[in-house]
């Protein structure tokens, strides 16, 4: 995979693709290489004037993409079960979960989980299981999920997992990172189990200049930091649609495996896709099937078809 570019993208037309946070940054970029390539995409975003925004800034840049806007807030569990149930198509090739939060003040979603933790893994968690039935009724379907390198900080605590007890805002990004890669280990396992060829896997954009790292210190008003972070993301961040590539790699390359994590092949901070390290404990077969439990019990998602 060594050069490996978004002109390495095979054909995607005819395929339908979802991507969550897809009006800015790294998502953006993946929906709209996805569309240049042909692919029918679905900007699945929670503001209505930005995600719109985003799809017409797509149709520009690509003329004649077929891409469109669906509301979808991760934070909420009602506005995910609404996206699925009113999700259009009866494929769906691709679903790349990439939106997430990073580093923020301490705060709830809609259903009182961590703010963090609710949006980054559990909202994701419930959508891919709703749109289950799509994705295992098409042929070489994938489910993408973004992490973080953050995720070697911190394992999750499995008897902690919204973080009441204790809130550090940087630890509980990356237990939510880590919780991503224990997803995608177990969902790859259960797919494998139930006999289907649709590949979960995973990937991290290293260090790409996007507005993720400036939207919590900006919630909390530490102009100071903000200031950093821009200055960071303007001399050492790469861009966001470099930061794109192993997404949209580990979303489209034929030799992408189940459980694989894709990330920039400089130390994980920039260049071309490549294997990227993980820590051992988002391999931990016991940790993934209890994460596993507990997404079902908190989202109500069981994930009906894998069980059959």
């Amino acid at each position: 995979m060594s050069g490996w570019s978004e002109k390495a993208i095979p054909d995607q037309r005819g395929r339908v693709a979802v991507v969550t946070g897809a009006n800015s940054g790294i998502g953006y970029a993946t929906a709209r290489e996805l569309a240049r390539k042909g692919a029918r995409v679905v900007l699945a975003c929670r503001s209505e004037r930005r995600g719109g925004e985003a799809r017409d800034r797509l149709l520009g840049e690509v003329p004649g993409a077929n891409a469109e806007f669906a509301r979808l807030d991760l934070g909420d569990l009602a506005s995910v079960r609404e996206f699925a149930t009113s999700f259009p198509y009866d494929r769906l090739d691709l679903l790349v979960n990439n939106a997430g939060v990073m580093a923020l003040p301490y705060s709830t979603t809609a259903d009182g989980f961590e703010t963090q933790f609710g949006t980054n893994h559990l909202g994701h968690f419930a959508l891919t299981g709703l749109l289950l039935p799509p994705l295992l009724a098409t042929p070489g379907a994938r489910v993408v999920t973004v992490s973080s390198t953050m995720h070697a900080v911190a394992n999750i605590d499995i008897h902690d997992l919204n973080s009441e007890r204790r809130y550090r805002r940087w630890i509980a990004y990356a237990r939510s990172k880590t919780a991503n890669l224990l997803f995608v280990h177990e969902l790859a396992h259960r797919l494998a189990a139930h006999g289907s060829d649709v590949i979960a896997a995973a990937a991290h954009p290293g260090y790409a200049a996007t507005n993720l790292q400036t939207a919590g210190v900006k919630m909390q008003g530490r102009t100071a930091a903000e200031r950093f972070f821009l200055v960071g993301n303007r001399f050492f961040a790469q861009s966001a649609d470099a930061g794109a590539l192993p997404t949209l790699y580990a979303a489209t390359a034929p030799e992408v495996t189940p459980d694989s994590f894709t990330g920039p092949s400089l130390a994980g901070w920039r260049g071309a896709p490549g294997p990227s390290w993980r820590a051992p404990w988002t391999r931990d077969d016991r940790a993934a099937q209890r994460l596993w439990t507990a997404s079902e019990k908190l989202t109500g998602v069981t994930y009906n078809a894998l069980k059959s």
